[in-house]
């Protein structure tokens, strides 16, 4: 095995192991064995306890098969290792598609118990054996009223990728296609992506940022008219989709689907609405330390200061065993299995898939993480952040049946943003002043992008929405005066609403997604409220886990209501943006103390 890459041997040994064909005809048997056992049955959709047995066979074949077994986490994982070898990506094809086509006539059996008539899921839900599988049901009973009937679900399925999917694709594609001529790092001029010029904005030298701003804005420019119809197109659709549904409002499929309640959300939206001057503030202060009167909109996201700190691999490890080591022994007891049997991809090689994500699939599947370590600072929030949602797994695994294994998006981000922010307060302590600011300056910018930019794109798309199903259309002038309305919100007057960033919209895809961004923020700011009940009382950190292992066993709601928060209240939420606020106000203090402003 090596030892900085994934050892996949607890799923194959190999891309060619002879288990693989044998262990995907066991799906199959089982899967179908499941299908020809319930698809022409009706009494567990009447008899709670044949929906009992029903769902105990259900929960054995998610917890070891699933659609695709083995294979399709193998793939999708080797894939991420090497995304240029046209064999895996074959095999992946082949089970993604084999997986697909089970999903599709399991669909059946989720879509009938949503079914189950209002006046008798009272009985279902009170019924002591299903008591388990409570919230399960209460998720599938609270998206029934907007179902359709199995063919006009399969209509809505099939009709997808022409009225939604195909629209989104065309754009990112055309702008994946693009290329310019930009001066790079080196101060030479040479042809760079779409995402590679994206990437240059944020460079610390200001004729390269201009340079890759002025291509960037001109490949907008170039695209907004075939990004103004394709958003259309979208709008279009997700308004016919709501209408045949029955939601009174764009964003309520969204809630339900994330199990949160829409009061949540709107409290949520509110109480940042109301602090944007906290961004603003935070933009003020980096136009001072920039000694700019304003800055430009593609300057925004520039560090401020050095960072040189340099964290190999073994010594961050060392140091994120230390900070779990003072929160609680089982999050060190995960970080030394995670090691031990090889479930890190550590370091950056040809072919291998950027960024870092920590995967899993089924509950008796390993987690596997990815990263692409280089020594930054970066590098060592990145693995905390991700082990923290690899200690959201474990804490679930330990705890929960398969149905409830997973997270709802709503707080998704917690365990990871939790993590990473205990790290940075250490690295924070060893740190001298000078780095310090660059570090607190490097961390609020993240923190407004995470809550405030994510909430002002959530009410761009509301605004979108609404104006959209009130005018039946959207020019590209009006598209981008929404966007720089609602952008210009949350910056206020220290960020220029520049030419050219009227159309920034057009590369954003989550408005493509459909209101999910909220869950930034929701996620940030819980990790915050929790972090802040950890620093008062260390031995919170016991509900913290609490919180951690309970999955989709309950909604966010009532699994904090026991933990004896209420998230359904404004006070919650200003909790965690009194810590953003007095990180602000100390990063003030220290500028002014080192003399820079």
């Amino acid at each position: 095995m090596k030892r900085y890459e994934w050892n996949l041997a607890p799923l194959f040994g190999n891309d060619n192991d002879p288990q693989i064909m044998k262990k995907r005809m066991i799906v199959e048997q089982k899967s179908r064995a499941f299908i020809n056992a319930w698809k022409n049955r009706s009494d567990y959709l009447r008899n709670p306890a044949a929906l009992k047995k029903a769902l105990d066979e259900y929960e054995a074949w998610k917890r070891h098969y699933g659609p695709d077994g083995d294979e399709g986490y193998y793939f999708r994982l080797r894939t991420s290792q090497d995304q240029n070898d046209p064999a895996l990506k074959a095999k992946f094809n082949l089970v993604e598609q084999f997986g697909k086509k089970i999903q599709n006539d399991m669909q059946f059996f989720t879509l009938r118990i949503a079914k189950i008539p209002a006046r008798y899921q009272k009985k279902f839900l009170e019924y002591p054996g299903l008591k388990r599988y409570r919230h399960y049901l209460e998720r599938l009973f609270a998206e029934s009223k907007y179902l359709l009937s199995e063919p006009e679900e399969k209509i809505l399925n099939l009709k997808s990728p022409v009225s939604y999917g195909n629209w989104v694709r065309m754009t990112s594609g055309f702008l994946s296609k693009e290329e310019r001529a930009v001066i790079n790092e080196d101060g030479i001029r040479s042809p760079k992506s779409f995402s590679e010029i994206a990437s240059l904005m944020n460079s610390k030298l200001k004729r390269v940022r201009d340079s890759a701003a002025t291509a960037f804005n001109e490949i907008l420019r170039k695209n907004v008219d075939v990004a103004e119809a394709e958003i259309n197109a979208v709008l279009a659709n997700k308004m016919v989709d709501d209408e045949l549904r029955g939601f009174t409002r764009p964003d309520i499929a969204r809630h339900i689907n994330d199990d949160i309640d829409t009061e949540i959300v709107d409290t949520l939206i509110g109480a940042v609405s109301e602090r944007f001057d906290i961004s603003s503030a935070y933009y003020r202060l980096k136009a001072r330390l920039l000694k700019v009167r304003k800055l430009r909109y593609h300057d925004r996201n520039v560090e401020y200061g050095p960072i040189t700190i340099k964290y190999p691999y073994r010594d961050a490890l060392k140091l994120i065993r230390k900070v779990f080591a003072g929160l609680d022994q089982a999050f060190v007891d995960i970080l030394d299995r995670f090691v031990q049997n090889g479930q890190f991809d550590v370091y950056p090689r040809k072919g291998k898939a950027g960024g870092a994500f920590c995967a899993h699939n089924l509950i008796s599947q390993p987690t596997y993480i990815l990263l692409n370590h280089t020594n930054r600072l970066n590098d060592v929030l990145t693995l905390a952040h991700e082990l923290g949602h690899g200690i959201n797994n474990e804490l679930i695994r330990e705890k929960q049946h398969s149905i409830d294994f997973g997270t709802p998006i709503s707080t998704a981000e917690v365990a990871s943003t939790f993590m990473e922010d205990f790290v940075l307060q250490e690295i924070m302590k060893k740190a001298d002043d000078r780095i310090r600011l660059s570090i607190m300056m490097m961390k609020l910018n993240d923190e407004v992008s995470t809550i405030f930019r994510q909430v002002a794109c959530y009410r761009f798309e509301q605004a979108l929405h609404d104006r959209f199903r009130n005018k039946g259309y959207l020019s590209k002038e009006e598209l981008g005066s929404i966007f720089q309305e609602h952008m210009k919100a949350y910056m206020g007057d220290f960020v220029e609403q520049s030419p050219g960033s009227e159309n920034w919209w057009v590369y954003w895809g989550h408005i493509r997604s459909f209101f999910y961004v909220y869950s930034y923020a929701s996620g940030l700011l819980i990790s915050k409220s929790l972090q802040s009940s950890v620093k008062e009382n260390p031995r919170f950190i016991e509900k913290v886990k609490g919180f951690l292992s309970a999955g989709l066993s309950d909604s966010p709601k009532n699994i904090f209501q026991g933990l004896g928060i209420d998230i359904t209240r404004k006070q919650f939420w200003n909790k965690g943006l009194l810590e953003v606020e007095t990180l602000l106000n100390d990063t003030n203090a220290l500028a002014m103390k080192l003399g820079k402003l």
